[in-house]
């Protein structure tokens, strides 16, 4: 069989399954680490539950995610977890979601690995949106949940320092509301909930913005204003109706 035809033949195996997303719809890429777990508790040691080095690296390769080739606008992360919003106009290779995944998957995890200086992998999932709102309710969910995992990690990990277990520590925190939480982490551990920073309890966000910068026009010599964009690092972030506000105004200044 020449080439050409074995070629075209075989083809058909590998994108039988090709799915790629609709014109205008808002694309959302979820990048999670995996067995991360293992990774900040036995590999490298992190403080708990919270460590500025790992956010750290997370900005090193959120921003490397921002410049690899998509056309990204939006940037949120808590935990291990990145989520990347795709302008609506992002056509690269034709919108084929494998692609997508895998190399947004790839990058990040050889990003991290760089900065980390060990051996870390992601996993990436793709949201399709359909309109604005599913889109502001994506990242309101997503900081939702934020806030939730940072007031669980601070309650657990008061347990495992005070010598209980990993299962032990769980056990105490079943059924236990966020006010019950809240009240036993200022009476017994003296942590005000509200006061630890709040990238740990909201996440954080990079977004671009337009930098005015003063050069020399090189025909005239008269001074001159120019624009770029440039990424910003947004460690204080609003919550609830302000969050979606914000993710409203960013998403509408890139359109």
């Amino acid at each position: 069989m020449k080439f050409t035809d074995l070629d075209r033949h075989m083809r058909i195996y590998e994108t039988a399954h090709d799915h790629c997303a609709l014109p205008g719809i808002y694309l959302v890429a979820r990048i999670d680490g995996r067995c991360f777990s293992r990774l900040t508790k036995e590999i490298h040691d992190f403080k708990a539950p919270y460590d500025e080095r790992f956010r750290d690296y997370m900005i090193e390769t959120i921003e490397h995610l921002m410049q690899c080739g998509f056309r990204v606008i939006f940037a949120y992360s808590q935990s291990d977890e990145i989520n990347l919003l795709m302008h609506p106009q992002e056509s690269s290779f034709s919108r084929k979601l494998r692609k997508y995944n895998s190399v947004l998957a790839a990058e990040a995890s050889a990003r991290f690995s760089l900065s980390f200086g060990h051996l870390a992998t992601f996993d990436c999932r793709i949201s399709q949106l359909p309109q604005v709102d599913d889109v502001i309710r994506y990242f309101r969910w997503r900081q939702d949940d934020a806030h939730r995992n940072a007031l669980n990690g601070h309650c657990y990990w008061f347990h495992r320092k005070q010598g209980l277990s990993d299962q032990e520590a769980h056990q105490k925190l079943m059924g236990v509301s966020n006010s019950e939480k809240n009240e036993f982490l200022f009476t017994e551990a003296g942590i005000n909930f509200n006061e630890i920073p709040t990238w740990e309890r909201r996440g954080f966000s990079l977004y671009w913005q337009d930098q005015v910068r003063l050069g020399t026009n090189p025909k005239t010599g008269e001074s001159q204003e120019s624009k770029r964009q440039v990424l910003k690092v947004d460690l204080e972030l609003p919550m609830k109706h302000g969050f979606e506000l914000m993710v409203r105004n960013i998403l509408e200044a890139q359109l």
